[in-house]
């Protein structure tokens, strides 16, 4: 009995012995196992902007005297040709002021007859010592003064000559009607627009710039024009002009790219995308959008190499649809944690699993 109690005192002293060894020993490191992608060396894909097909020179067209518009004689969309009648405005009042032009004219001429033959007179009976000099100056100037008035009222007479003709309104030259922006009855003012032409000869693309990429759109090297209704029409393009200042709503910059070959498929309104070779490398790294983790310490991605995860700093060059290129950091063909880089820490044992491209689909 002696024995046996002894045997299993030693039992229970062994076993209490194996539990605290277990208790201090290390346990294993957990292998994470992760998501990844070999970054991608490909030929540097052209940047691409959505813009709308416009006019380069587009007019609001005004009356030059003010008026009651009494009639419009152009809708949006109408083809128009040069000195082709747009609106009139009630004459009434501009045909008035020519009657009272010409009449004031009358007078004045009558005035100047009789200063003239008033001073031809005087000069004569100057010459006989008749009257005194004084009163030959006083009739010179008279005449000076009739003569002064008459040219006066002359001039007026021309310009309100022409403020009757500026109650019709007309092209300035052949376009198409972009906008009305006045209607019968309407009051307007002298200067105040009332129809819109944009000349259909010379046709360019509006589009708006993020101000990270203006001084590449300043040095593209190509650029070229596709048609939303026409994808497979690829027209050569060149910009013309780039805002100084950036929208104050969108922060972006307007620019206006011309088209160096036209075609009647472009019309005014069409939505067209312009691409623009950008002077970088032939070639691009290009890593996918969810590699990207920044902690407020810059953009960087995860490696992996020898099945440990590695933090790399990178330089973003631009954004694209398919990922971020990068100026450096990373060299072709590593691999780049995709999915749960965010929660990997240096050195951290990873066990790699490429990502196929239907994962990386859903992914994004």
């Amino acid at each position: 009995m002696r024995h046996k109690a002894a045997f299993a005192l030693l039992g229970v002293i062994a076993a209490l012995a194996g539990c605290g060894n277990a208790r201090q020993a290390p346990p294993a490191e957990a292998v994470r196992p992760v998501l990844v992608r070999p970054v991608a060396a490909g030929q540097a894909t052209p940047v691409t902007y959505s813009g709308e097909v416009r006019a380069r020179y587009e007019s609001d067209l005004a009356f030059r005297v003010p008026g009651k518009l009494i009639a419009r004689l152009a809708d949006v969309g109408a083809r128009v040709e040069r000195g082709q009648a747009l609106a009139k405005l009630d004459p009434a009042d501009l045909r008035l002021n020519a009657d009272a032009a010409r009449a004031q004219l009358a007078a004045a001429e009558s005035d100047y007859a009789l200063a003239e033959a008033e001073q031809g007179r005087y000069s004569a009976l100057l010459e006989k010592k008749l009257i005194a000099r004084s009163l030959y100056d006083a009739k010179v100037t008279a005449y000076r003064a009739a003569k002064a008035r008459r040219d006066q009222v002359r001039a007026q007479m021309t310009v309100i000559g022409n403020q009757e003709n500026y109650s019709t309104l007309s092209a300035d030259q052949a376009g198409v009607v972009t906008g009305v922006l006045a209607e019968v009855g309407q009051v307007v003012a002298a200067g105040q627009p009332v129809v819109r032409v944009a000349r259909s000869a010379e046709k360019e693309i509006a589009i708006h710039i993020p101000e990270g990429q203006v001084a590449d759109a300043r040095a593209a090297k190509a650029m070229w024009v596709t048609l939303w209704a026409r994808p497979e029409l690829r027209l050569p393009a060149e910009l013309r002009e780039l805002s100084p200042t950036a929208d104050a709503a969108t922060r972006t910059y307007g620019a206006r790219v011309r088209l160096l070959a036209t075609d009647p498929v472009v019309q005014l309104g069409m939505t067209a995308q312009v691409a623009l070779q950008t002077p970088t490398s032939d070639a691009e790294l290009v890593v996918p959008l969810t590699a990207v983790v920044d902690r407020g310490n810059g953009p960087a991605v995860w490696v992996v190499v020898d099945d440990k995860a590695q933090r790399r700093p990178v330089e973003i060059r631009r954004y694209r649809e398919d990922g971020a290129v990068l100026a450096g950091g990373v060299r072709a063909g590593e691999q780049v944690v995709t999915v749960g880089a965010h929660k990997l820490v240096a050195d951290q044992r990873v066990r790699p699993v490429v990502q196929d491209a239907a994962t990386a689909a859903t992914a994004r």
